[in-house]
């Protein structure tokens, strides 16, 4: 396959395990359609994917048996990470190399269009993975798809006032989601990855992962509902 652009992309686990017990099946065919309608055009994709549900059903209920340190809690959600990727090479058999990339750190030398990865290590996320993955393949940004449309100020569930970010650079960023690293966080890009984004000059695009027919658009036309975060 002639390569014309590799693309990225940071799938959160809450989009495709968005309950205990549930895929989200009808989310998982329109992303294939949508995959597979650009891999026939020459686009590369580099998917990493997140827990979910799963992984903090398993953190919450490790948590009420037993004192845990957060070495331990990063294990079980890279564990979860790599189900969920197992699901992904499964859905994208045909298409994708047959090996998930379980870390970062090793390049794959793949010819085929489509690589699944997973969670690496405990201190690094899913997002830190990505970046890591997007900077090796010589991409310039990291679709980030997960559970909100923007990044804003504060929980807009909770707050009706909440300031959407269209665009933000990385200092007013860090100054919304702090520097350090949570097991578990729910954040819109975890502070380790984006330090890393950062330093090599990468983008992250914010979007709504449900929201197919915007994640299509952008690959089409570079147009997109979300914020872009770069300096």
């Amino acid at each position: 396959m002639k390569i014309k652009r590799t693309v990225v992309i940071s799938l959160g686990g809450s989009i495709v395990v968005p309950e205990v017990g549930f895929i989200d099946y009808k989310f998982l065919k329109k992303f294939k359609k949508v995959i597979l309608k650009y891999t026939k055009k020459g686009v590369r994709f580099i998917i990493v994917v997140g827990g979910g549900k799963t992984c903090r059903l398993y953190q919450a209920a490790a948590k009420k048996v037993g004192k845990l340190v957060s070495e331990d809690i990063d294990w079980i959600g890279i564990h979860s990470t790599r189900l969920n990727a197992h699901l992904l090479r499964t859905i994208f058999r045909e298409h994708t190399h047959p090996e998930i990339n379980m870390n970062p750190s090793i390049i794959f030398a793949f010819k085929e269009p489509i690589l699944i990865g997973s969670g690496w290590r405990p201190g690094w996320s899913t997002d830190y993975d990505a970046a890591k993955l997007a900077i090796a393949y010589g991409a310039k940004e990291v679709i980030n798809l997960s559970n909100i449309d923007y990044v804003f100020n504060k929980d807009p569930k909770k707050y009706k006032d909440a300031k959407k970010f269209k665009n933000i650079n990385w200092k007013n960023f860090f100054g919304l989601v702090g520097d350090e690293w949570t097991p578990g966080a729910n954040l819109p890009f975890d502070p380790v990855a984006s330090r890393l984004a950062r330093g090599s000059h990468l983008k992250v695009l914010i979007m709504k992962g449900t929201d197919v027919k915007n994640f299509d658009n952008y690959l089409l036309s570079g147009k997109f509902k979300g914020t872009i975060i770069e300096d």
